[in-house]
């Protein structure tokens, strides 16, 4: 891979990473209710799973995934209803009391991990745009090890770096304008907006 093409696939990933929808969501649910810590690790664990699906698509998950829509949509339905499954779950929420909030904060670093995660893997998308994008870049027939490593980190480096800073220009925002405590309309208002991504995931399939 030239330098030149390098770039470009920087390019195509900074656009990719940088596009609303549901992983930005996730972001900032985790660091407006649980500070950036939990902010930064669910960027960490979505970079990991976007990563994890650049290395698939470069062994023939994207491929495979078109010639079995079957097993694509199984897992479209199941990135929705996971998104449908955390708008209810913030719509239903009680009001923690203080008592509440340090039992809270001791799970929510693991959800996090686990929504930033699962917020990447339940999108088989992913595997269809990296087919279609590394196809530009390399020839199945000449690609080594070195070159798919090199491509995976440069998708991991970007959609993770993305997402930290996001989760940082959060906490800043937060500090900044004051919402340093929970605000339950902050939360019905996130919670409704993961309903709609479901629905909008389900209606574009």
């Amino acid at each position: 891979m030239t330098l030149a093409a390098w770039f470009s696939l920087v390019l195509v990933c900074m656009m990719g990473a940088m596009s609303p929808g549901p992983s930005l969501a996730v972001v900032l649910k985790h660091t407006m209710s649980g500070g950036m810590k939990n902010g930064m690790l669910a960027a960490l664990s979505h970079g990991v799973g976007v990563g994890l699906y650049a290395a698939a698509s470069l062994l023939g998950l994207g491929t495979l995934m078109a010639q079995f829509p079957t097993v694509y949509q199984v897992l479209v339905y199941l990135g929705a209803g996971y998104l449908a499954y955390l708008g209810l779950k913030i719509l239903l929420a009680k009001p923690n009391n203080d008592e509440l909030q340090v039992q809270k904060s001791e799970i929510s670093a693991t959800k996090a991990l686990q929504d930033g995660f699962a917020i990447a893997f339940l999108n088989p998308k992913l595997a269809i745009f990296f087919l279609a994008l590394f196809s530009q870049f390399i020839d199945p027939q000449n690609l080594t090890l070195s070159i798919g490593i090199i491509m995976c980190l440069t998708v991991f480096v970007i959609d993770t770096g993305w997402y930290l800073l996001v989760a940082v220009l959060t906490e800043v925002s937060k500090n900044r304008f004051g919402f340093t405590k929970q605000n339950p309309w902050l939360d019905k208002i996130l919670g409704v907006v993961f309903i709609a991504l479901a629905i909008k995931v389900v209606i574009s399939l």
